[in-house]
């Protein structure tokens, strides 16, 4: 059994690779609910039941990864099987937080294409789609509520939400934006930018240790330029390998190609979460690339909120949905799942890269203020973003038809009230109510969400 040496230090005993694996596929069995929940199931078996790693040193590994693009809960696990088994825990815990719903959404994703004209299929995501709506929503007023603490923060987030609702600015721009002007509000007026804070103590006041609980690992590792290169080239490789063999085997116009080139620049941008970028991702394989409707993009989402793993998966139902309507030899089957590897690949490595670069550095920084000022812009930032996603699940949940005005170099969405689906605005407030009020829990929303939406929808079906 561990026990304090002093009040500064723990005495470390070793904990077995063996072990940390049993651990991290625990972990990953329980991801469901979003990074959230996610974080709080970390917290728990690592920090609370396996006393593995302390309070401050979790805490510390979270602020860096909500730094980071990409999905901060499953790189939150690659930095702390980092910690404590170096890179092949690190690359083990990743790996497993993926895998479920990697294999889930694998699985789904072919049932929904190869069934989705029909009616049982369409009858589920009817009330599916009612209840994500619901859930960005809670997703929106839970960020809100942790990030708009001053005036300088509500003023970020209104930026933000009209820069990308009214004037479609990219979201890379917005969060840059975002964080120079909370570096420099940290610099100068630290009391209205210093919104994210770590806790510095446990309940009872006493400090936590800065030790990871055992001997081995990275706890103590340090960084060098040397091998900050090193890592950068043997991660940047991986990461680049396929892309740059799919130019040369299929060329850069092929759908493959495409989905590898923008999901690479999409994890390079993803700061905020999956709900941030939702409404950025959507935009472009919808309206530009036509990969797939507004409608399935919600289902898709649907299928992220209802696996384990991180949200930022529904990216694989993207490229699934990607190849199978641009398929050649492969058949529409082989080729969706080539093109769901493909985007999950280039996803999801780049999250390694950022933790094996930065990791050994970051842990040599305790509380840099400047950089926990421009977290709190960023997090503001991306509650207006999430606004304009919720907005735009909104429109397209309740109404069959919407309308585009354009003036002064803004667009907006304008519905046809006409085409109001009642059913579904019913759903979703009555989902939103269950978890604001009633507290009832995600997936158990999903489910009666889609059992209620799929009676009426084959109600409505047999009735016609």
């Amino acid at each position: 059994m561990n026990s304090p040496a002093n009040s500064g230090s723990v005495e470390q005993t070793p904990i077995p690779f063996s072990e940390g694996v049993r651990v991290w596929a625990r972990v990953a069995a329980l991801s469901f609910g979003g990074p959230a929940g996610q974080i709080a199931v970390m917290h728990r078996i690592l920090v609370d039941e396996e006393r593995w790693i302390g309070e401050n040193r979790f805490l510390h590994a979270l602020n860096y990864c909500m730094l980071l693009p990409g999905p901060e809960a499953m790189q939150l696990a690659t930095y702390i099987g980092w910690l404590l088994h170096g890179v092949r825990g690190g690359l083990v815990a990743g790996c497993l937080f993926v895998l479920p719903g990697f294999l889930s959404i694998m699985a789904l994703s072919v049932l929904y294409a190869s069934f989705q004209e029909a009616s049982f299929v369409q009858a589920i995501f009817f009330g599916i789609k009612a209840a994500v709506l619901a859930i960005v929503i809670e997703a929106l007023l839970r960020i809100g509520k942790r990030a708009l603490k001053t005036w300088p923060m509500y003023l970020i987030a209104a930026a933000a939400f009209v820069a990308i609702f009214a004037f479609d600015a990219p979201f890379p721009l917005i969060i840059a934006a975002a964080a120079l002007v909370g570096f420099l509000g940290g610099h100068f007026d630290p009391a209205r930018f210093l919104v994210i804070r770590a806790r510095e103590t446990t309940e009872d006041g006493e400090s936590e240790p800065e030790a990871v609980l055992h001997t081995g690992g990275m706890a103590k590792a340090q960084p060098t330029w040397r091998g900050a290169v090193r890592t950068a080239l043997i991660w940047g490789s991986i990461w680049a390998a396929p892309i740059i063999a799919l130019i040369l085997l299929v060329g850069p116009n092929h759908v493959f190609t495409e989905l590898a080139v923008f999901f690479s620049k999409l994890a390079v941008v993803t700061f905020g979460g999956a709900y941030a970028v939702l409404a950025y991702m959507a935009q472009e394989a919808v309206q530009t690339h036509g990969w797939l409707a507004p409608g399935e993009m919600l289902d898709g989402l649907g299928m992220a909120e209802t696996t384990p793993g991180p949200l930022i998966q529904v990216v694989q139902f993207v490229g699934f949905m990607g190849g199978y309507r641009e398929a050649d030899m492969l058949g529409p089957v082989a080729s969706g799942i080539a093109a769901s590897v493909i985007v999950t690949w280039v996803t999801f490595v780049p999250c390694f890269l950022w933790i094996f670069l930065g990791a050994p550095f970051i842990e040599k920084l305790r509380g840099v203020k400047l950089l926990t000022a421009a977290l709190s812009a960023v997090t503001a930032a991306v509650v207006g973003v999430i606004l304009n996603l919720a907005i735009w699940f909104a429109l397209h949940v309740a109404f069959a038809r919407l309308d585009e005005v354009r003036g002064y170099g803004a667009r907006l969405l304008v519905p046809d009230f006409a085409t109001i689906d009642v059913a579904s605005v019913v759903i979703a407030a009555a989902a939103l109510i269950a978890m604001l009020r009633f507290k009832i829990g995600m997936l158990l929303v999903l489910f009666v969400s889609a059992l209620i939406g799929s009676l009426y929808y084959l109600a409505t079906m047999a009735g016609t």
